[in-house]
């Protein structure tokens, strides 16, 4: 595979719109609109969207915003497949065409199947979805076939040889992650290379956890380069990896898009410095105890007593780093939990957020942990 027309050596930055700039609980149409108009005009392309994005509403929002207001050569565009929502073969057409119209397009110049792990992977190989996502390319629905990977690097090694066919791959990769063995973005890396799939990777910042480091860290990164964001230098790591055709990044707000835009417009490979610079910084920050949550809000959405599970460990994190702060903490607790919302304790142990969790983090436990903090 070679990469989309639109996408250029230097144009590597996507935009995920799973983190959408809001008003109130709703999208904020005529922000993004904005944002998304920017990103085009500075030469970029690529959107990213999902079926479960926000709650479903992210790939009308694509619609309106993009879609809608610009031309279809303008624009590159990648949804997925979702496996938890696959009950019948039936299914993966319906969801498919429910796609195309929430976008406003004929055809998804990238599609993937969603968040493969181990237990996803049987329900795509059951649905037959890898020929599936063949006959779709020879219809000229699908351009370019592949698949978002949640797993370790000898299952994604067994997947690419069992299917050559596909065209590329998804995969976690950032600088804390890189030797991370919950993660393995490293060995995922080179599984795929070695099988000569272009990349394109999401959570280059880890939800924003190395958008706002602490302030060790970022002295550390300022010591070598003053002007860089802590983002930039996420960015910069991600996008210096040969075979990558995106990186993207979810950007709830234009100052967001503006230095991501300056990081990946100057793009260049990291210096020796700059990479030990990062090393050590990695390795600072895997000595501090915090949950590796990065708020994708898979787990919101199916949980039976609606706990904004991300909002609560991200209130836990901060009481790991900076130990107890009632006054602080305890007012972000209750804003979370005082709404619809339950709070961390109503947890009943269903295992459906762990089923759905990109990180495999142990929620239940969390939750527990959590309650224990704030709710004594």
């Amino acid at each position: 595979m070679t990469a989309h027309s639109n996408l250029t050596a230097t144009a590597k930055l996507g935009f995920g719109l799973m983190r959408l700039p809001l008003q109130g609980e709703a999208i904020d149409l005529a922000q993004l609109s904005r944002m998304a108009d920017l990103f085009i005009q500075q030469g970029f392309s690529y959107f990213d969207t999902a079926y479960v994005y926000h709650g479903g509403k992210s790939e009308t929002a694509f619609r309106q915003a993009v879609a809608l207001r610009q031309p279809r050569a303008a624009f590159t565009i990648a949804d997925k497949l979702p496996a938890w929502e696959l009950k019948q073969p039936a299914d993966v057409d319906r969801i498919f065409n429910e796609q195309l119209e929430r976008c406003g397009v004929s055809y998804f110049d990238f599609y993937l199947l969603h968040s493969i792990n181990a237990g996803h992977l049987k329900i795509y190989e059951a649905m037959d979805c890898f020929k599936w996502g063949q006959d779709m390319k020879a219809q000229g629905k699908i351009r370019y076939f592949g698949f978002s990977f949640h797993d370790n690097a000898a299952l994604l090694d067994q997947i690419l040889t069992k299917h050559p066919e596909v065209d590329f791959v998804q995969l976690q990769i950032n600088y804390f992650d890189w030797d991370n063995p919950a993660i393995d973005s490293r060995g995922c890396y080179e599984t795929a290379r070695r099988h000569n799939k272009n990349i394109v990777i999401m959570e280059p910042v880890k939800g924003g956890v190395l958008a706002a480091l602490p302030a060790p860290q970022q002295a550390r990164l300022r010591a070598v380069q003053p002007q860089w964001s802590d983002a930039a230098w996420a960015l910069r790591f991600a996008g210096g990896l040969d075979g990558v055709i995106a990186v993207l990044s979810g950007m709830s707000e234009r100052a967001q898009m503006e230095d991501n835009l300056r990081t990946m417009l100057q793009l260049r490979p990291l210096t020796a410095a700059e990479a030990t610079a990062l090393e050590q910084v990695s390795l600072a920050l895997r000595q501090t105890p915090t949950v590796g949550c990065t708020a994708c809000r898979y787990c919101v959405d199916g949980c039976p007593e609606q706990i904004k599970i991300p909002d609560i460990i991200r209130v836990y994190n901060d009481f790991l780093v900076y130990g107890a702060q009632p006054q602080r903490q305890q007012a972000a607790y209750r804003r979370i939990t005082a709404t619809a919302a339950g709070p961390a304790s109503a947890c009943i142990q269903c295992g459906q957020c762990e089923s759905v969790c990109p990180q495999h983090l142990p929620v239940i436990d969390l939750m527990a942990q959590a309650a224990s903090v704030f709710e004594a």
